[in-house]
């Protein structure tokens, strides 16, 4: 029998796995955001990414620093320069190299995502984006409408902003 006085005070699963995402992203090796992903599937976390150079080439700290930042490149554009992958490419590439499917699953980012990882979210059949903080790339924004993709953010704890539905059950 169930105590009627028992207060369920736990992080919600959203939660959870965001502070999954945060976690991963201090393996990040990027100079000017530090980005974390994690893809989940039935409550069960699939893969993880953060951004970072590929698999065994040098990060931009040991080659002297950031291309994007020595060209003074606004954040978010011209990603053509970047020497590192993508938190959500990261995660992708890390299930498929596991073999791992994660058609209808949520991928949890500490930040949204770039144009480039918007087509590939819709493309892996991901269902879901849990965001943590905002990212003005307005292509990413409208590929994503289009695609009716479902798009939460959940903001800092103490830091509420309108876009988070507050009654939704996570």
């Amino acid at each position: 029998m169930a105590d009627r006085g028992y207060i369920d005070n736990r992080m919600s699963w959203d939660e959870y796995f965001m502070e999954m995402a945060e976690l991963t992203s201090q393996r990040s090796t990027c100079l000017r955001r530090r980005v974390g992903a994690v893809i989940v599937k039935d409550k069960h976390v699939i893969a993880t990414g953060y951004n970072g150079a590929p698999k065994g080439l040098k990060h931009c700290a040991e080659l002297g620093g950031c291309l994007r930042e020595k060209l003074h490149v606004p954040s978010g554009q011209r990603h053509e320069l970047c020497r590192a992958l993508h938190a959500e490419q990261n995660a992708i590439i890390q299930a498929a190299t596991l073999g791992q499917s994660i058609e209808d699953g949520t991928i949890y980012i500490t930040n949204s995502p770039c144009g480039i990882c918007a087509k590939m979210i819709i493309n892996a059949g991901l269902k879901r984006i849990v965001v943590r903080d905002g990212y003005s790339d307005e292509l990413a924004k409208e590929i994503l409408d289009e695609a009716e993709m479902e798009i939460e953010y959940l903001p800092h704890p103490g830091h509420e902003t309108e876009e988070v539905d507050h009654n939704a059950d996570h």
